[in-house]
């Protein structure tokens, strides 16, 4: 079991509190108002604090514990800022230590208000300002997601979702599946013109501002495949659409990319195609991700949208000949999860 923060002194928390007693006068801080606002999956916490500055009433100090990305996130802050994108501006820095001082967005998120009123005006605001990140893209800036990244990326799924959650081991014809699958979807992402790309761009990470979208958690930016982040954000851990809605925003996309000319295939289903392999691989690794979180991180709450991305996987995996050996590999792991007690 993994121990509550309350059993132990919280000696992360302590020395943000110093640092930012340092800053305190230049922002007149308001170090006693000092809270949580949010966490996430990594090991990154960031908390909101009152202030009288120009920046704000209010400020978001990060605690990103080395080796988290402070460096990157100043790095690709500066990117979308200068793509026109809004994001937070970062005001003071301690990458020794692993501390930032950035404005506040607010606590409104995307995921927290869609609905059937405003999803389409809020999606499409979304994917105008993914289009502005990409069309400001040049290779060499940001890492490349290359043919190694996606697949140590996809190897979490049987490492730590089919064996660590699962308890399965995979024969040699259930790993050949995988094996042949990764291959297919590796070379479709590689064929793909290659450009920025934030890697959890969802509505989890939007904020509803102005102007909007505020866009956050973009350390982990990298050089890949055109179609990823378009992906990402419609086949999200934390929501789905219906079909209908996916390819209105699709075609959103599709069009606003060729107009600014991005380089997006002229035909419009073989575009399609390219998104949804390239979700599928994002799924397979999300599998592998939230079993890890769960069983190496001690963080349950993730395992409640594993029967989304199942569903998603399968979904794409059955409609395309390709892939549907492995689709009737998630029908043995599915029969696999019922035998030790989980459901998808």
């Amino acid at each position: 079991m993994t121990p509550s923060s309350n059993d132990f002194p919280d000696f992360r928390l302590t020395q943000l509190h110093e640092w930012l007693q340092t800053l305190a006068e230049r922002y007149r801080l308001g170090l006693s108002t000092l809270e949580a606002a949010s966490a996430d999956a990594s090991f990154r916490r960031y908390f909101r604090l009152a202030a009288d500055c120009d920046a704000g009433k209010t400020l978001i100090a990060v605690d990103a514990p080395p080796p988290e990305k402070c460096r990157e996130f100043v790095q690709v802050a500066g990117l979308l800022r200068a793509a026109g994108v809004h994001v937070p501006q970062i005001l003071e820095t301690d990458f020794d230590a692993g501390f930032m001082l950035v404005t506040d967005l607010g606590t409104t998120t995307y995921l927290s208000v869609l609905d059937e009123k405003n999803a389409r005006p809020l999606m499409r605001s979304a994917i105008d300002a993914l289009i502005k990140f990409q069309v400001t893209s040049h290779e060499g800036v940001l890492p490349s997601f290359d043919e190694a990244f996606l697949r140590r990326e996809m190897e979490l799924m049987p490492e730590w979702f089919v064996a660590k959650h699962l308890g399965h081991t995979l024969d040699a014809a259930e790993r050949k599946v995988l094996d042949d699958t990764f291959s297919v979807l590796v070379q479709s992402a590689l064929a793909q013109p290659q450009v920025f790309m934030l890697r959890d761009f969802m509505p989890r990470n939007l904020m509803v501002t102005e102007p909007n979208p505020g866009v956050l958690d973009f350390q982990d930016a990298v050089y890949g495949p055109l179609s990823y982040d378009i992906a990402s954000l419609l086949r999200d851990a934390f929501i789905s659409w219906e079909e209908e809605f996916e390819l209105d925003c699709f075609v959103h996309y599709w069009e606003g990319a060729r107009k600014a000319g991005l380089p997006v295939d002229a035909d419009f289903g073989e575009f399609y195609r390219q998104i949804e392999w390239m979700g599928l691989q994002r799924h397979i690794k999300v599998l592998g991700l939230f079993a890890r979180i769960y069983h190496r991180d001690g963080k349950p709450v993730y395992l409640a949208d594993l029967p989304r991305f199942i569903g998603y996987a399968r979904k794409v995996s059955e409609r395309y000949r390709p892939l549907r050996p492995f689709a009737r590999l998630l029908d043995t792991l599915e029969g696999r999860a019922v035998d030790v007690g989980y459901t998808f």
